[in-house]
Formats: structure tokens, C-alpha cells, sequence
């Protein structure tokens, strides 16, 4: 069987195919139903930081006006993230449509730049600077080690 988009889907086979072929290690994505290629999951293992050994799920969508506009992510895992929400919103400028630096979503952009992005904010663009919860932000600057032992509570709770 072919893995295909039907012709209403915003995502071509060869979008998932290199998406597929260019993974970072740490990450695999899934399509509950392989006729649907806009809808997708995507887990982050993060073999290195401070969520090291938690396994985070997100749900991607990908809009009718993919690619001028950018998917639509959230985090399904609870975690403790200053650049996630705990309901699951992501702070990552890629994933804006209207960025002021210039970095937010462009119709060259693919899937690929996507996951990419969603797996360094794990590591290097973990943000404590620009965050999206404050709470876990404050948390980091006013006591590093009772940060790390709240995502380490989170990972064994939530992320295994």
C-alpha cells in the first residue's frame, strides 16, 4: 500500500517521505491514519538536558492553507516546560505566522523545519528568557535544582 495524501490533503507523499528520512534520533512520527497525512504525531525521546529519558507527544495538523500558513501543534504530554504550557501550547517562533525577528513561519518552511524546531526546545532553544510559562521560567531563575527535580516529578508522572 501506498502511503498517500488524497487530493484534499495539504501535505504531498514526498513532504512525509524526506520529513520521514531527515529525523533527528531522538524523534519518530506516526500517522494514525496513513490517508490523512496532515494529521500526525510526533514523540520526543530527548537523550540529553533536563528532559532527558521523558517521552513527549505532540499532535500536528496541518492547515488547508499549509504552506503559507503553519502547522498547528500541541504538546499532549503535561510537562513542565517554560516554552509549553501545561495545557499543552508551544512557544516556538517557527509556529508563528507574523514573527517580529523574522524567524516565524515562511512558505519555504516544511514539516521537517517543524519537528526540528520541536526537538531543540529541548536543547538549544529551551528559552528562559521569552517564555510562554512564566511560573516555570521563575521556577528555573529562583532555584535551578528544585526546577529540575519538578520536570524529573513531571517525567515520571506524565512523559513515560
Amino acid at each position: 500500500m501506498v502511503l498517500g495524501a488524497g487530493p484534499a490533503s495539504p501535505v504531498s507523499g514526498p513532504e512525509v517521505a524526506e520529513l520521514e528520512a531527515n529525523l533527528p534520533c531522538t524523534c519518530k512520527v506516526h500517522f494514525p491514519d496513513p490517508n490523512k497525512l496532515h494529521c500526525f504525531q510526533l514523540t520526543v525521546t530527548p537523550d540529553e538536558g533536563y528532559y532527558q529519558g521523558g517521552k513527549f507527544q505532540f499532535e500536528t495538523e496541518v492547515p488547508d492553507a499549509y504552506n503559507m500558513v503553519p502547522p498547528k501543534v500541541k504538546c499532549l504530554t503535561k510537562i513542565w516546560h517554560p516554552n509549553i504550557t501545561e495545557t499543552g501550547e508551544i512557544c516556538l517562533s517557527l509556529l508563528r505566522e507574523h514573527s517580529i525577528d523574522g524567524t516565524g513561519w515562511a512558505p519555504t518552511r516544511t514539516l521537517k523545519d517543524v519537528v526540528w524546531g520541536l526537538n531543540s526546545l529541548f536543547t538549544d532553544l529551551l528559552n528562559f528568557d521569552d517564555p510562554l510559562n512564566i511560573e516555570a521560567a521563575e521556577h528555573h531563575l529562583r532555584d535551578k535544582e528544585d526546577f529540575r527535580n519538578k520536570v524529573d516529578d513531571y517525567i515520571k508522572r506524565y512523559a513515560r
